[in-house]
């Protein structure tokens, strides 16, 4: 069985012998979408996932990690940094997403799947059954209307949700876009697994839920659709609508990342 550094560095290896993390961009040539992941740690039994299930915090909907894998004993996360090229080139587009970054978003998500795949099943070869609860045909996920100051909002209940099980794993805290700040910063994708190995959960070096920020509003300034304000955080329904005009543009290939981008945790901990 794998001790969990041999786990990390098999799942390091795997992702350094993916060749869909490299595309071809037009206008920008040949691009590495993402950056070597961080990868966190915790218990399949941690209480959290039971706190999760509140509907102050995802919903009635979320499944803890042993009603997906009934042998789980760990959660792993990964956050996948976008590399400096994908970065760079959305800082650069004002008002609208740049090509790297779209590409980032959507080929980078089925190269995240395929990483996920392959992973599994070399897990699965040394005896260790896995589940990725994103592409589980059990995953669902329902908004929830919700108003406030900032006008009609929804809430996305689901029974899996990637920032949360990274916060849970010791990742990083929320910021004021909703999205995760890690220690590579926030600019990138999250994705999750659940094993049947037991290996020792890391620990959160934080406390609060939105400790790593630091309150600046810069991504309430980057962003395009005036969706983030620094009383009420981000407003979903604006962050959709323009993520829908986006799409009727580029489609399948939707995105913004505006928020990620040009601000103090775009690459680090602030």
């Amino acid at each position: 069985m794998l001790t969990k550094e041999e786990f990390i560095a098999k799942a390091h290896d795997i992702f350094a012998g993916c060749s869909r993390n490299r595309v071809s961009v037009p206008g920008s040539g040949e691009l590495m979408l993402f950056d070597q992941p961080l990868i966190g740690f915790a218990s399949a039994i941690d209480p959290i996932f039971d706190q999760y299930m509140s509907p102050e915090i995802i919903g009635s909907m979320f499944k803890p990690p042993r009603e997906w894998l009934p042998e789980g004993r760990t959660v792993v996360s990964f956050f996948l940094p976008h590399t400096r090229e994908v970065r760079i080139s959305n800082r650069e587009e004002k008002d609208y997403p740049s090509m790297p970054w779209l590409y980032g978003r959507y080929e980078g998500q089925n190269f995240i799947g395929h990483y996920m795949k392959t992973l599994s099943r070399v897990l699965e070869e040394e005896g260790i059954k896995t589940c990725v609860p994103w592409m589980d045909d059990r995953f669902e996920k329902e908004p929830m209307p919700v108003s406030g100051d900032d006008g009609d909002d929804f809430h996305m209940n689901s029974s899996w949700s990637e920032r949360h099980v990274a916060y849970a794993c010791g990742l990083g805290t929320f910021g004021l876009s909703r999205g995760l700040i890690t220690e590579a910063g926030m600019a990138g994708r999250l994705t999750s697994m659940i094993l049947s190995v037991e290996y020792k959960p890391d620990i959160r070096p934080y406390t609060e839920v939105y400790e790593y920020c630091i309150g600046c509003g810069a991504c309430a300034r980057r962003c395009p659709a005036q969706a983030i304000s620094l009383n009420y955080g981000k407003n979903n329904v604006k962050c959709n609508a323009f993520l829908d005009r986006v799409k009727e543009q580029e489609a399948p290939r939707y995105g913004c990342g505006k928020c990620q981008i040009g601000v103090p945790c775009e690459y680090r901990r602030p």
